[in-house]
Formats: structure tokens, sequence, C-alpha cells
């Protein structure tokens, strides 16, 4: 599942390290600046150009409505046109496409701050907290921003992801209803709580979708939210509805290889590999003839039909071809890509037992992860990657039934966190400790620490913690988290590995 949740795509950034904020003087107010107050904005835009700010608008525009390359290119024409507008910087932050892309521009939002509004400010500041993995100062922030703002309904939405990102789901819930009180028409809102109750516990299914439908029926031409049906109807396991909604979407966005990439999802569930490959080669095709760097994200998707036809060697190659063709890339987001098809291999070397090969897959990520630190030039970034680099060691030690190793490496990755106000900061640490544990037949143990990871959005991860209930003699808690695994239906390695157990398991019931 991509994900279509307005502004809270830099919650999946899992910047866990800490650092110092410098506090700036409090502005002297510009007489001359032109405030983006209009058409229901209500948050504040300083600006002293009218071409900015018509650029800034355009960008919420394209944002809104999950157009977001579009956006960042309205964003970045924004603060072309005035470089002291704070604001534009910050959303051409949140638009970006790359890690090096938000935490420049988040640079620049927080090098022009002083010359800008309180709820600008705290705006910035609630995404610099971000970066810092301070989740609980993300929160307050915009927990202020709301308080200085109470009839914006953007401002809601900044708060219901912020709550969201720490699993806070009535908190968050109840911030995307306000926003829907405020103005019944705010799709974002939407879309942001129909997201939410169709991913987080307790989940409401018919509720999201009522949600998605009432974005359609507010912006009929716009196809993220038929894309959004797609993804409610594939969590209701109707996966032929959830095509024809990709479909739909794909027709009203032609250019646009989002749908496609979608409906090749569903084609891989379906035992359709062939058309699942052609859609997510057509979909990389569309997003490079726009200029878009997500094709390459989509072609790793592409080579996950492998694991879903139970060959892990060829899924392995096929993202290391990725991942060596990214080295060739100039565009932003290269090194990303890299990261993240060399992180889907290490997974499933590491479950197909090659543990040499894994190793060395590990090693090319870690310092492809190393090189994207020291281009950033940020401790942030630094402390996040080499917490991901822990993980990934620790669970291929786990995974080889060396105990003293992973227990090593999750202690390591705990140190990278240590300053994280993020309660859910220890979940890797865990998922380390409990596939350890579960790999040397502690199944107690197993439980314990898997429980206390991400099997909530982690597949991998309920996977395991299923087999380890089964293997502590907990059947009926087994049997009911094996149910919820056959009924999520999106793609990732885990899920792509494991999906034909997961449907035998549970075909009796």
């Amino acid at each position: 599942m991509t994900s279509k949740t307005i502004l809270a795509g830099i919650a999946s950034l899992a910047l866990v390290a800490a650092c110092g904020q410098k506090a700036d003087e409090a502005p002297a107010a510009a007489a001359d600046a032109v405030m983006a107050d209009d058409g229901g904005m209500v948050l504040p835009a300083t600006t002293s150009s009218e071409e900015a700010l018509k650029h800034y608008m355009a960008g919420w525009a394209d944002i809104e409505n999950s157009r977001i390359n579009a956006a960042n290119s309205e964003f970045l024409k924004a603060a072309a046109a005035d470089p002291s507008f704070a604001a534009a910087h910050l959303m051409a932050a949140l638009s970006s496409n790359s890690t090096e892309g938000f935490v420049s521009n988040l640079g620049l939002a927080s090098a022009n701050k002083a010359g800008a509004t309180e709820g600008e400010q705290l705006m910035i500041t609630a995404f610099e907290r971000a970066l810092a993995s301070d989740a609980a100062g993300r929160i307050e922030a915009h927990k202020e921003l709301t308080a200085l703002y109470p009839d914006s309904p953007r401002a809601w939405v900044f708060l219901g992801d912020s709550y969201g990102n720490v699993n806070e789901t009535a908190a968050a819930r109840s911030s995307y209803t306000k926003a829907i009180e405020l103005d019944g028409e705010f799709v974002p809102a939407h879309i942001n709580l129909g997201n939410n109750l169709m991913t987080q516990e307790p989940k409401d299914f018919a509720m999201a979708e009522q949600h998605f439908r009432r974005a359609v029926e507010i912006t009929p031409n716009e196809p993220n939210p038929y894309d959004l049906l797609g993804d409610v109807h594939r969590s209701q396991g109707n996966l032929e509805a959830a095509y024809e909604d990709y479909t739909m979407a794909a027709e009203l966005a032609p250019e646009m290889g989002s749908p496609l990439q979608q409906r090749g999802h569903v084609n891989s569930f379906l035992g359709n590999y062939d058309e699942a490959r052609a859609d997510y080669t057509l979909s990389a095709e569309l997003e490079d003839a726009r200029g878009s760097n997500a094709g390459g994200f989509f072609l790793i998707f592409r080579a996950y039909v492998n694991a879903h036809e139970g060959d892990l060697d060829a899924a392995v190659a096929e993202l290391k071809d990725i991942a060596a063709r990214a080295d060739a890339l100039t565009t932003q987001g290269a090194l990303d890509l890299k990261i993240n098809a060399l992180s889907s291999a290490a997974l499933f070397a590491i479950e197909a037992g090659d543990n040499e090969a894994a190793s060395a897959i590990i090693a090319d990520a870690a310092a492809a992860m190393r090189q994207q630190a020291d281009n950033i030039g940020s401790d942030e970034v630094r402390d996040a990657q080499e917490a991901t680099i822990s993980y990934m060691e620790g669970l291929l030690a786990a995974r080889m039934m060396d105990a003293e190793l992973a227990a090593a490496r999750a202690a390591e990755f705990k140190s990278h966190v240590a300053s994280s106000s993020n309660p859910r900061k220890l979940e890797r640490m865990h998922e380390i400790l409990g596939i350890s544990a579960y790999c040397n037949d502690d199944f107690a143990g197993a439980v314990e620490h898997l429980s206390a990871g991400d099997y909530l959005n982690n597949m991998y991860t309920k996977y395991y913690l299923a087999l380890a209930q089964e293997s502590a003699g907990n059947a009926e808690e087994a049997s009911r988290l094996f149910k919820e695994l056959a009924a999520w239906n999106f793609n990732g390695p885990g899920y792509a590995m494991f999906r034909k157990d997961i449907l035998a398991r549970t075909a009796a019931d």
C-alpha cells in the first residue's frame, strides 16, 4: 500500500535521534506581508511576494489532492520567488520525494522562521521536532497551532497526523473529526480519517469507505479517492472491486503510474503474476515520463512478485539489480531507492537462509545509508541510519541463532534511539529479540518481545508473532492473528513471502 494520507509522509522517515534546536528571536511584524488567509486557508503564510503566494496556494491545492510532485514544484517556485518565505520552504520539505529534499528544505524553513508569524513558527517547529524524533514535542507544537487557529481544518489534520504517528488512534480520529466539523468538504480530513479507520485498531472498514466515498463526491474527477476505495475494498477482501477502483483512478489520471502500481498489488494477490509485472512496469514508465522518481520504487514491487510466486532468490536478484541501477541515477532520491531495494533484498535473503548473501547485502545497504547521512550532514539522519543498520544486522544474527550477537545489536539499536521521545522507539529492538527467542525455541520470550514490536503495521513481525503464539500453545490467539493477516491484503516484503502460508492456514475457517 502506498501512503495516501495528506502531510503524514514525513513520519515514514523514521528518524530517531535528537539534537537541540537553537531558539530564534521573536519576529518583528512585516508591514508589507501578504497573508494567505483566504479560500479557507486560515493558516498563515507570510510573504511580500504575490507571485510566491500564488504558487504557494497552488501547491496546497495540489497536495490536498495528493498530486505531490506538482505540489512540490509549486512550493519550490514559491520559495524561489521569495527566498525568505519560511512556510514555502516547509511545504517543499513535506512534499519532497527524498530524504535529502526533506532535510534541506526544512533547514531553509528553520533558517527563515524568525521572519514568520507565530503560527508558521509552530508549523516549522513541529517538523523540526519530528526530524529530531521528538514525537511529544511535535504533538505539543501542533496542539499549540490548533489553539492559535482553532478554526483551521488544516491545523487539526496536522495534529491528527502527529497523534497517528505514535498510534494514539482515538486522539488522531478526534482531530480529523474536528477538521470535518469545521469544513465538511475538506477532503484531506476525510482521507486521513478514512485511512486511520482502515489501518489502525479498532478498524472500521465500513466507516472508512464512507469517508472515501465522501471524498469522491467532493472531488469526482480526482484519482486519489478512487485509489483509496481500492484500498478499503482490499481490506474487505473484495479484490475484484479494488481492481475496478484502481482502473478508474488510472483512467482519471492516465499520466500517473500510482493507480497501475496499486492494481499490480491486486494482480499479485489474485495470482495474475504476468499482469502484475505488466502493471508495475508501465507504472514505472509513466512516472519516468513525467519526471517523477517514483518509478524505481514501483519496480521494487515488481520484484516482490517473485516472492509471491515463492522464488526468493529471484526476488533478491531483481532487487539487487534495482539497487545497482540506482547508482547511475542523478535524480534526488537515488540513495533512498538503493536503500529501499537492498533492505527488502536483505529480508528475503535472511528468510531464504542465505546468510552469506544477506550479510553482503546488509553491508551494501549500510554503506549507502552512511553515504546518505554524510551527504545530508544531519546528526538526526545519521543516528536513524545507524539504528536501522543495527536492526538489520540484529535480525540476521537472530535468524542465525546467534543470541549473543542479536542481543548486542539490539543494545546498539537502543543506544541510537535513546534520545527519542517517541513511545514506539524500541519496537525494532523487541523485534530483534523476539525473532532471536523464536529461533532459539524460547516461544514465551518470543511472544513477549514480538508483542512489543510493530506487529500492527509490520506483517513480518505479525507473522512471527502468530507462529510464536502457536508454538507457545496459544492456539486461539495464533488463529486470531493469522485471520487478521489473511485480511491484510497490502503489499510488502513480509506479506509477499508469507501470504500463501497464511491463506492455507486460514482456509478451513
